[in-house]
């Protein structure tokens, strides 16, 4: 029983947001996931930025180390987006049939 207990807890906030919002949790859950995914690109611009700043010019290998982990980061909270444009389409789809 106790190793399912972060299950969930994780769990949780998804079931009572769609199940007292409906469509509209959707919506709300969509959005929050994609402005999640927009915070996380602004950090990860501002960390390469002072990087850069801070320690000035770097050797190549360094420069080629820090673009590889911007667009790591980019690429995967460019799917956060996705997925929580996804959900908010879906959300207001779901408030148009119903």
């Amino acid at each position: 029983m106790l190793p399912l207990l972060p299950v969930f807890l994780i769990g949780v906030f998804p079931m009572l947001l769609l199940s007292l919002l409906g469509p509209a949790g959707l919506v709300i859950l969509g959005i929050l996931i994609a402005s999640a995914g927009l915070t996380d690109i602004l950090d990860a611009n501002g960390t390469f930025s002072e990087q850069v700043i801070v320690h000035g010019y770097a050797r190549g290998s360094e420069r080629t180390g820090q673009r590889t982990a911007l667009r790591s980061e980019i690429r995967f909270a460019s799917v956060m987006i996705a997925a929580g444009v996804a959900l908010a389409v879906t959300g207001i789809g779901g408030l148009l049939i119903s």
